[in-house]
């Protein structure tokens, strides 16, 4: 019902096979992975050796309301990051219709499908609610496109009164807190925030995510999970760098300089940049620029249905940003 597995960024065997004569290594800039990770602290042979501990479970997840804000009668799910989730969530409906704010990340599309929803993909507000669950990605990814609060606030009232769900995706929000995050409506029911760690902490491969829901969601959510979903390692790495606020405010000053570094490179190579977050650029080039990059060892997001759409991550040092630059010159 689903489908196979969708094309996504990161995927540096396939970028070998298509680019089998780029010089090596590739430059990575296919995912909107922060470039610089948390520092990890070293890992006690115990996570390995024991199953995980509920109690550092439960404080992970209240670390991770104590960063967001969570407000009271809403509750954190941990996960395995929020790939998994998805599927999850969607089947916390009845089978009925998914609409999707697009376009956008296509892995919403494939979860709804997976859950027996008939899935639309619409381009505007308007046509978006009543449904059994509406998704919207804020900010959106790839565009950087980003909803107020009071359109937040619409689309959950508008749910509510239609029995459905409201699934918020803020999977880059932690890079800019100050964008308006969906976590007040969540209290109300009715509404599903999203949140990732590995994007913002530059370690995508410790496979850790979380949903923020009211506490009946909530329940429903971890029962499916079942325990242990969190594993040792996952748990330690979030343990420390949720606990980091000191670590956590540096990054977001490196990200944004590093933003407005890769916006110069690429306004220097005559391309337009159209949005995006401190994690990633959503730019404007002539068909065949991802391929002529690719041959070049440099990886960028490319899109089917956009041809002359790009999107960019963030090199992680100067030797990085001069090495796009001469691929785009």
């Amino acid at each position: 019902m689903g489908g196979p597995p969708l094309p996504h960024g990161g995927n540096l065997a396939a970028a070998r096979r298509r680019f089998p004569g780029a010089p090596e290594p590739f430059l990575d800039l296919s995912t909107g992975i922060a470039p610089g990770a948390y520092p990890l602290p070293s890992l006690p042979p115990e996570v390995f050796t024991r199953l995980p501990e509920p109690a550092d479970h439960a404080a992970l997840c209240a670390l991770a309301a104590r960063r967001w804000g969570v407000p009271a009668g809403a509750r954190v799910v941990a996960a395995p990051g929020t790939q998994i989730l998805l599927p999850m969530i969607a089947a916390l409906q009845q089978p009925g219709e998914a609409r999707i704010l697009g376009p956008t990340y296509a892995e919403h599309a494939r979860a709804a499908a997976l859950a027996g929803h008939a899935v639309r993909e619409v381009p505007a507000l308007e046509a978006l609610t009543p449904a059994t669950v509406v998704t919207v990605v804020n900010p959106d990814n790839p565009t950087g496109r980003v909803l107020p609060f009071a359109v937040l606030e619409a689309l959950a009232a508008a749910q509510r009164a239609a029995g459905g769900l409201l699934v918020v995706d803020e999977a880059f929000l932690d890079a800019d807190p100050s964008l308006p995050s969906a976590l007040p409506l969540v209290p109300g029911g009715g509404v599903m925030v999203l949140r990732s760690f590995g994007k913002f902490h530059g370690l995508a491969g410790v496979r850790l995510g979380f949903a923020v829901a009211a506490e009946d969601i909530a329940a429903r959510l971890e029962a499916l999970l079942g325990p242990w979903c969190v594993a040792g390692p996952a748990l330690h790495a979030g343990l420390a760098a949720l606990a980091d606020e000191g670590w956590a405010a540096a990054q977001r000053e490196h990200l944004r300089a590093a933003t407005g570094r890769l916006d110069a490179v690429v306004a220097a190579a005559g391309l337009t940049v159209l949005g995006g977050t401190p994690l990633f650029r959503f730019v404007a080039a002539p068909p065949g620029t991802g391929e002529r990059l690719g041959r070049a060892g440099v990886l960028v997001r490319e899109f089917p249905h956009w041809p002359d759409r790009l999107r960019l991550g963030l090199p992680r040092d100067e030797a990085g940003f001069a090495r796009l630059a001469a691929a785009l010159a």
